[in-house]
């Protein structure tokens, strides 16, 4: 019965994920104009995040060393696994892709100044990018699932991190390294994007800044 609620509400979390994955492809595939065959690179990606993606992509996905897997699973898409950070990716010549894509990892990389980097690395690898970030107004938190976690008063958050730090320390180091984006930031960091926010039970769940192809 050990972390018998969080492993429940991660569990019922899957499906309703499922659904949003799909939501964000179609949206994905519409906005940025997407036929098949567009060389993106993935910074913080993973090979199963593009499984079920419904044309064949050359991928480059980056992430932190051994977060990587040894090997690739069978994939209709072309895929290169790198080792490598997302704020320096430093492999690649500029412009070298035609989308750079970020899934929920700005908020993870730091302060502002990481962030900074970070948006300067995706603007000078490719023209067009897509990059995603929860957003502040979600009613339930998206990393630990607490609802309006970051309304709480610091002394009421630090209650709660004591006591996941105890029982799930990796976990709770993940939460505590995370910092959500304001649509003021987004735009600070992606001057030319355009900004889309997905909305659910009336809030808004998520924002994008993207520039199609």
């Amino acid at each position: 019965m050990k972390y018998f609620v969080f492993h429940t509400l991660m569990n019922l979390k899957k499906p309703f994920s499922a659904a949003a994955r799909k939501r964000r492809e179609k949206v994905f595939i519409d906005r940025m104009k997407v036929q098949g065959g567009e060389r993106i690179i993935d910074l913080g990606g993973t090979v199963e995040f593009w499984r079920d993606f419904p044309v064949p992509l050359n991928l480059t996905i980056v992430n932190l060393p051994g977060s990587i897997p040894k090997e690739i699973v069978a994939s209709k898409h072309d895929v290169t696994l790198i080792e490598g950070d997302a704020c320096e990716v430093g492999f690649a010549s500029d412009m070298n892709f035609d989308i750079a894509f970020s899934n929920s990892v700005i908020e993870h990389v730091g302060d502002a100044s990481y962030r900074k980097r970070m948006a300067t690395e995706v603007l000078r690898l490719a023209p067009s990018y897509w990059v995603q970030t929860p957003s502040i107004w979600f009613p339930i938190e998206a990393h630990c699932n607490m609802p309006f976690w970051w309304f709480y008063p610091q002394r009421l958050q630090q209650w709660f991190i004591s006591r996941w730090k105890e029982k799930l320390p990796a976990w709770t180091e993940m939460v505590l390294g995370t910092t959500v984006l304001r649509k003021s930031e987004l735009y600070e960091l992606f001057p030319e994007c355009n900004l889309w926010t997905e909305w659910k039970l009336g809030f808004p769940k998520s924002y994008v800044a993207y520039k199609p192809q």
